[in-house]
């Protein structure tokens, strides 16, 4: 394992950003890179003069989320209007009419702001990264990074807490460095639900489905049709089309079932995060794992480094494996082969937050991948099989422990309750030398820090 002196770290990276959010991601690829590009161009359908033109480009990358300048840009159109709508620049550049923005491409001020801003914007997409400077051997070997939840905006409610915090900072921390990540995710296409409490005191959730012509989202296409990749269950197979997030130069791409040809049913699949539903939740954590590499490979991605932030996308590692089976090897063969590559972060301190499934559900929906492995369902079980007192079921959390070279909790202490809860799994070593280590969480500072403050210690 590669692990990257973070005292060097330190002195070497820009002053403005966490130490611990470095080192973070420098622990979790562990391997080199590659510089990514991007493989969709926005459909900006934005009736703006010649000379603002720019700001429909700026609108479709989430890099103006962390620059304080470009919310003040948008703001300075319509202040009233951009608060009404949460922020969001593309409903703003939709609704806002036309005389006020011939206005604003006269005002000698604004256009200060706003040259000044694409002076920075273009700046930070040409000029050569830190990764560049300090690791050009991180060239052509990029990180896969798979999560359940991205938080990158408000107008993007794709996210539900913590773990989607830490997940949006990395792309946008990565974006800063010039690390070469490729992100996966899902498309929500319900995002937040809205809580109120009825008049008897229960809590109601009203759901908000999403308008996606109001989103920072571009559908990825290949001679004008969408991009799709299936993922086949004992019964059905279901279709995902690909939606692609610009976060600055990271690139993040949302799975999506809601497509013609998928029933009902599996059309809702993607529709929530966190379905309470057992049968939905597994076949979620399918298309994550499964679907997500088919979709990476479908974009002519080859990762070097598969990171599972929580083991909702352990199935990658068994995607993985029968890529080399289906090419020949043995499931022992594939899995020693790629265990080098895959990088897991536990997060849930407590088992009941660590999804598992009883051993019907892998019945009922992975009985194709066994085989396709080379396995019997007793040797596909055993791969994560966890003795509970309610019986026995298939941990995500262990299938991610055994098949990846690289374990880490996210702070100290968590890292002693990780090693001890997870003992069992090497009986013959003692906690303090589970190999599960731990790397501090941390925040992209540039993201959460107040104008002011970052102009003063700039």
């Amino acid at each position: 394992m590669v692990v990257i002196n973070q005292f060097y770290i330190q002195f070497t990276c820009p002053l403005r950003v966490f130490t611990c959010l470095r080192a973070y991601l420098f622990t979790c690829l562990l391997v080199s890179f590659a510089a990514m590009e991007f493989k969709t161009k926005p459909s900006q359908k934005f009736d703006l003069p010649k000379r603002v033109a720019r700001l429909g480009e700026l609108a479709f990358n989430l890099w103006w989320t962390w620059q304080p300048e470009a919310a003040r840009l948008f703001g300075k159109l319509d202040y009233a209007l951009w608060e009404r709508l949460g922020h969001n620049p593309i409903r703003l550049l939709q609704e806002i009419g036309r005389a006020r923005l011939n206005q604003a491409a006269k005002d000698k001020d604004y256009l200060v702001l706003y040259d000044a801003l694409f002076e920075k914007f273009d700046e930070y997409f040409t000029k050569q990264t830190w990764t560049q400077q300090a690791h050009p051997e991180f060239d052509n070997k990029p990180v896969a990074y798979f999560s359940m939840e991205f938080g990158l905006h408000e107008t993007l409610p794709i996210y539900s807490g913590g773990l989607g915090v830490l997940s949006g900072d990395h792309l946008k921390e990565s974006s800063d460095l010039g690390l070469p990540l490729v992100a996966v995710g899902f498309m929500y296409g319900q995002g937040y639900f809205s809580q109120r409490i009825s008049e008897d005191g229960w809590q109601e959730a009203l759901n908000n489905p999403l308008v996606f012509e109001h989103l920072p989202v571009t559908l990825v296409t290949k001679n004008n049709k969408p991009v799709t990749i299936q993922i086949e269950f004992p019964d059905r197979s279901i279709t995902a089309q690909i939606w692609e997030v610009r976060v600055g130069r990271v690139p993040l791409y949302l799975l999506d079932s809601n497509v013609e040809g998928n029933d009902d049913y599996d059309r809702l699949l993607t529709a929530r995060l966190y379905w309470s539903d057992l049968d939905r939740r597994v076949m979620q954590e399918v298309l994550l794992g499964v679907g997500g590499v088919r979709a990476l490979r479908v974009l002519d991605y080859s990762p070097a480094v598969w990171h599972m932030n929580e083991g909702h996308a352990s199935f990658l590692t068994l995607e993985r494996a029968r890529e080399l089976v289906a090419s020949g090897s043995t499931f022992a063969d594939a899995a020693k082969k790629t265990l080098g590559q895959n990088v897991f972060t536990t997060h849930t301190p407590v088992p009941a937050g660590n999804d598992e499934f009883p051993l019907w559900l892998l019945d009922k929906y992975l009985a194709k991948l066994w085989p396709e492995l080379g396995l019997t369902r007793e040797e596909f079980v055993d791969i994560a099989k966890h003795h509970q007192p309610h019986g026995e079921t298939f941990s995500m959390p262990i299938l991610a422990l055994r098949l990846s070279s690289g374990s880490n909790a996210v702070s100290e202490l968590h890292g002693q309750v990780s090693r001890e809860m997870w003992n069992f799994l090497w009986p013959d070593k003692e906690e303090k030398d589970v190999p599960i280590q731990h790397v501090t969480n941390g925040v992209h500072t540039a993201n959460w820090m107040a104008r002011r403050l970052n102009n003063l210690f700039e």
